[in-house]
């Protein structure tokens, strides 16, 4: 590898992308952490106090597949970058995001290890689909989401009609037992059958579930290719109209199709769950964009930039955390406290995180997981310790201003 061939430097990152990123990663934390509230239950709908109802319709709400949406989109985002980055190099972008995202799939089993949830999996599988496209146009690009958009209804409800006997791992006396064992062995086990059985195999996820994510990598490239991200007060009145109208058909459809569920209606051709979910999150994201546009809210903002720069390396804390919290190897949280507890701990450990990314960062260039994944896809070392700027130099520098 030659020394012009770098990555992306820091001071060029785009700060509302790592914002999102963020703001992406709570949602995953108060996801998974909610999740552990149902393992060893026979059924996914349990009686709830009317405080943790509340709860619970704001994490449905606000949170619930809004998070793992988002991150998709910037993961196509910060795929282009990263592709038009290595082509300027003039090194091939084919083979290198080939052997960055086989890095990826290598921390993905880790992490699924920890957690049967893992998503990294799913962004280093569809990354090289999305190599298909790294020579297309905006137009090209944007037409082919805008398509897969319009089909997802009709593929969530075709693939609806498919029955798959699979174990349910995490209700299933067997599979329990190595979750709640204590051995290490035994719940490394526990969630990597887990992630076979329901999401490798699992269709609606293997199939539905991974349309809806490489359309929104899709969308993600194009946003990079119109520099969208870059040019935020040039879109400021069309940011309101999205947020507006997303606001409105958010309620809209919501409401519908609440009823459509009470009623037993059947989406046998036609199942737009994941509309809603999209719309729903197009009108968050775009609400935080405005927000950072008119300079509002910017320590909180900041702290969340912060947390985003490390995404990678907060996600797999949180889920290793985690293990220890509610599995037999560490503290025994099991299912027997009230919902709102592990809402409230989630939100506890991503607020500790952001103040521990922002430490971090003031004395190390990149989170550690980025640090290893940086090496491992350029095959050299980068200098993880920031140096130390004597006080000399500053006097020069400040001498010259």
């Amino acid at each position: 590898m030659t020394n012009s061939f770098q990555p992306i430097e820091e001071n060029k990152r785009t700060a509302i992308v790592d914002i999102l990123r963020g703001w992406a990663l709570l949602g995953v934390v108060i996801g998974n952490y909610v999740d552990f509230r149902y393992i060893g239950l026979e059924k996914w709908i349990v009686k709830k106090g009317i405080f943790s109802q509340v709860i619970s319709y704001t994490n449905l709400y606000f949170f619930s597949a809004k998070s793992w949406t988002l991150l998709s989109i910037l993961f196509g985002y910060g795929f282009a970058v990263l592709i038009n980055n290595v082509a300027e190099k003039g090194k091939n972008p084919v083979s290198f995001f080939c052997w960055r995202m086989f890095i990826l799939f290598l921390l993905a089993f880790i992490n699924s290890a920890f957690w049967l949830g893992d998503i990294l999996k799913d962004y280093a599988l569809l990354g090289l689909f999305l190599l298909l496209f790294y020579r297309s146009s905006a137009k090209i690009i944007l037409i082919s989401s805008i398509l897969i958009f319009l089909a997802i209804p009709f593929i969530n409800a075709y693939v609806n009609t498919f029955k798959q006997d699979l174990p349910d791992v995490q209700s299933t006396a067997t599979f329990l037992k190595l979750f709640y064992s204590g051995n290490w062995i035994s719940f490394f086990q526990f969630n990597l059958m887990g992630t076979y059985f329901q999401e490798m195999i699992n269709l609606p996820y293997a199939v539905t579930v991974h349309f809806v994510m490489f359309d929104l990598m899709l969308f993600g490239f194009y946003l990079q290719k119109i520099n969208f991200f870059n040019r935020l007060p040039e879109f400021k009145r069309l940011l309101k109209q999205i947020s507006i109208v997303c606001f409105i058909l958010a309620i809209i459809s919501g409401v519908l199709f609440e009823i459509a569920i009470n009623q037993k209606f059947v989406f046998t051709y036609f199942h737009p769950v994941y509309w809603i979910i999209i719309n729903t999150m197009f009108f968050i994201a775009s609400g935080i964009c405005l927000l950072y546009t008119n300079g509002k809210l910017k320590t909180i903002f900041n702290l969340f930039r912060v947390s985003g720069k490390m995404t990678l390396s907060n996600y797999m804390a949180q889920n290793i955390l985690a293990a220890f919290i509610f599995s037999g190897i560490g503290l025994k949280v099991y299912n027997n406290l009230p919902y709102w507890f592990y809402f409230f701990l989630a939100i506890s450990v991503f607020i500790a995180q952001l103040f521990i990314s922002k430490w971090w960062l003031s004395k190390f260039n990149y989170g550690p997981v980025e640090w290893l994944w940086r090496v491992l896809s350029y095959r050299k070392m980068f200098p993880l310790k920031k140096e130390k700027v004597s006080n000399n130099i500053i006097s020069k520098v400040e001498s010259t201003l």
